[in-house]
């Protein structure tokens, strides 16, 4: 009882932290956003709208720097290989730096790469453009805390991060202000105030990680020792190509809203947020998964990892019953919470029901990725995604043109499912074998 109960604790200690910090993280967007639509018109709300989605789905692609990082680092920490601990945190740290570094580089091939996508006018085009060539520069800080991120959750530390974030969404918020209405900016005022929040936090991230651990910088031909960068490399392409399916999913189902119609469209938009707040509270169990499965793996203790993976499931399966009941009994209150528009919220409420199932149909996929990160079982969480993205469109081609905009929901659900299902498939085998010592090396 009293293992059970400081389980339960560590997960807490954890868990909670994390979702602070995935609450705290839109907050920067949401700032740019406030303040545009306080100095300008609607071209400038559009190019905040469509730069903020730019820089998302750039750094999105590149969250593998957080995940191939956390999950290692835990292992190592369990395996009390503190030397191995600052490898993973030198080697990740160079790859996000070059890959920082070569997005700056490329940033004109990649921002019109980015505008064909978005195929926005002329004139929101050249001020995304403003905005896009100022925020562009924080790349390597962005990717850069992304690592310190993952090491830090790794080392089973969840409240550095949350004050990192607090700390950047501050300092974006002051330094916006007073470029905008103190110094008479405008778009460019809003994207200083971005870029000198990533530097700054990533600066205060790094502080931090030297002053409250002794990391040992290995030398050069030990950092790109071909074995362990074959396999810091696997881990990190098989998130990678992971993230390529969930955001075809995720650009997909808002493709298919948008193909609708405007009010499809804002239905949609509106629904998803209800999934977007469940997820704040998922990743941070996930993210509790990760650093505690590694760490068990690391240390060989497979009768622990058992356990970690059982008292997460049933707290995760508790928090998703409880936003079921919220949900179901909510109802259009929360919807009137989103928006104002009686139309979108009398349209959404005949689709709420996909939103109500949502919980208990996805809180399987968050723990089990978490868990699949934390033991570094990677190909495992890509074999899940490319089974469940295929039966989207394969839901989606079939039940669409019958219900519509319900056959679009129906093949959502039935994704977030079936990655949770295909993940345990994948997984017990792995967590019923005998322990035995583990090694990282």
């Amino acid at each position: 009882m009293r293992g059970h109960k400081q389980l339960i604790s560590g997960i807490a200690a954890l868990a909670i932290p994390a979702i602070i910090t995935n609450i705290t993280t839109p907050i920067l967007g949401l700032t740019d956003m406030a303040i545009v639509g306080h100095i300008g018109g609607a071209v400038l709300i559009a190019a905040i709208a469509v730069g903020g989605s730019a820089f998302n789905m750039l750094y999105w692609l590149c969250g593998f720097l957080r995940m191939g990082t956390s999950g290692l680092t835990a292992q190592y920490f369990g395996a009390h290989d503190s030397k191995s601990c600052s490898t993973v945190l030198a080697r990740a740290m160079i790859v996000a730096m070059s890959i920082g570094v070569s997005i700056v580089v490329l940033q004109q091939p990649v921002f019109n790469g980015i505008m064909m996508f978005m195929d926005c006018d002329d004139a929101t085009r050249i001020t995304v453009h403003t905005y896009f060539s100022i925020c562009i520069w924080g790349a390597p800080a962005v990717l850069g805390t992304f690592v310190l991120t993952g090491w830090w959750l790794g080392m089973q530390n969840s409240r550095t991060p949350m004050w990192v974030s607090i700390f950047i969404n501050l300092f974006n918020i002051s330094v916006s202000l007073i470029m905008v209405f103190g110094g008479g900016l405008h778009i460019e005022g809003v994207a200083i105030g971005t870029l000198s929040a990533q530097w700054a936090g990533f600066l205060l991230g790094t502080w931090l990680c030297k002053r409250k651990y002794t990391i040992t910088i290995p030398p050069l031909c030990q950092l790109l020792q071909w074995a362990e960068i074959k396999k810091f490399f696997r881990i990190n392409t098989d998130i990678f190509l992971r993230t390529i399916c969930l955001v075809c999913v995720t650009m997909w189902f808002t493709r298919i809203g948008a193909m609708q119609g405007a009010l499809m469209l804002a239905v949609n938009a509106l629904l998803m947020q209800l999934f977007t707040l469940f997820s704040f509270f998922m990743d941070g169990f996930a993210f509790a998964a990760e650093a505690l499965c590694g760490r068990f793996k690391g240390s060989g203790n497979i009768t622990m990892l058992r356990r970690t993976v059982r008292t997460l499931m049933t707290s995760a399966g508790v928090v998703a019953l409880t936003f079921t009941i919220i949900y179901a009994l909510a109802g259009n209150e929360a919807l009137r919470l989103l928006s104002s528009d009686r139309q979108v919220i009398s349209t959404s409420g005949e689709y709420y029901r996909w939103a109500v199932s949502i919980p208990l149909s996805g809180f399987a996929a968050f723990m089990w990725d978490g868990v699949s990160i934390g033991i570094s079982a990677t190909r495992r969480m890509l074999m899940s995604m490319l089974c469940s993205t295929a039966l989207f469109f394969l839901i989606y081609a079939i039940a669409y043109p019958m219900t519509g905009n319900h056959g679009l929901w129906l093949a959502f659900i039935a994704y977030l499912l079936t990655r949770g299902i295909a993940l345990w498939l994948l997984n017990r085998k792995y967590l019923h074998q005998e322990s035995e010592p583990y090694s990282a090396r």
